[in-house]
């Protein structure tokens, strides 16, 4: 999981300097694409697990609390992006 958030890192970093450099903004929007769906694989991942464990706890008489916490944390990661203004 922490390679392939070191690998979004980098594009970000890779995005930044293009910026900087005053590249297409195609180019940008490609990579800052490619950025976002890594990130949200890795959100996606952290989320499965989470789910995972969280139903294991359940099944064996944890409690379903944390299911449920889970459940929020799901739909709020699932939600479409804010698209407010840039800063």
């Amino acid at each position: 999981m922490l390679a392939r958030l070191r690998r979004v890192e980098g594009q970000i970093r890779g995005i930044q300097r293009m910026i900087e450099e005053g590249r297409e903004c195609e180019a940008i929007v490609t990579q800052l694409l490619a950025a976002r769906a890594a990130l949200d694989k890795a959100g996606t991942l952290i989320m499965g697990q989470h789910i995972e464990r969280c139903l294991t706890s359940a099944r064996d008489g944890e409690g379903s609390g944390g299911l449920e916490r889970v459940m929020s944390y799901f739909l709020q990661f699932a939600r479409p992006c804010d698209t407010g203004e840039e800063e």
